[in-house]
């Protein structure tokens, strides 16, 4: 055993699929509003919706939802047909019930890892979404915790790793979101290692800590065993 002891993994566009369903969900919405507003309008008062409500809705389906609606409304003047609203609250429906299929790798990698070392999944989202799709991933039985927090911030995941007995300097956390995974635990002295998705959420964007002797991109997570070998 090296002296990492603790893997933590990101699940949304890290172990399986999620942003798609969204940019789908949003293409829907712009056609369906196509008479009121352009398609690049609607994104960017949908987006500024999203980050004014993250402090009322928190991240995830419902929050989006509801920030759909939202823009629709202020878009038309208050006016927005019923069969629209109606059709933003079905989007919610089926993505909220969407298939879960896993990313390249997640399932043989996470595995791999777990005979020698701590696994830990923390996400963040809508809580009974997020156990949904634990649930249906059959990636459940190799994590020896998961975590669905409302944010990722320091603090939250200094919480974590001290309930689940993992220092810092021994911890490791692998997603795709530079902001949320990487940049918070590299404040702890924890090592962030950024497995970039061809889809991410604005939101989510921020620049690499370049030079930083903790952070680490990978091109997948195949590539995550070799890294823990050499950090070992």
């Amino acid at each position: 055993m090296s002296g990492l002891t603790t893997i933590a993994f990101d699940a949304d566009d890290t172990l399986w699929h999620n942003e798609r369903f969204f940019q789908l969900t949003q293409a829907r919405f712009a056609e369906l509003l196509a008479d009121y507003a352009p398609p690049v309008h609607l994104a960017e008062r949908l987006e500024a919706a999203e980050r004014r409500n993250l402090g009322r809705y928190g991240f995830g389906i419902k929050g989006f939802v509801l920030s759909m609606i939202e823009t629709a409304l202020d878009v038309t003047g208050d006016k927005a047909p019923a069969p629209v609203i109606r059709e933003l609250v079905s989007a919610g429906h089926e993505m909220l019930a969407h298939p879960i299929e896993l990313l390249p790798h997640a399932r043989e990698i996470v595995a791999a890892l777990a005979p020698d070392y701590r696994i830990l999944l923390i996400t963040k989202g809508d809580l009974l979404d997020q156990e949904r799709k634990l649930a249906h991933s059959g990636l459940g039985d190799l994590f020896d915790g998961v975590e669905i927090v409302s944010d990722k911030t320091p603090p939250v995941y200094a919480r974590v790793f001290e309930r689940h007995g993992a220092e810092p300097s021994a911890a490791m956390m692998v997603g795709n979101s530079m902001k949320s995974d990487v940049r918070p635990v590299l404040d702890l002295g924890a090592w962030g290692v950024h497995v970039p998705h061809e889809l991410t959420w604005g939101y989510e964007l921020v620049p690499p800590p370049v030079g930083h002797a903790r952070f680490r991109s990978l091109p997948n997570l195949g590539a995550l065993p070799a890294l823990v070998s050499e950090i070992g």
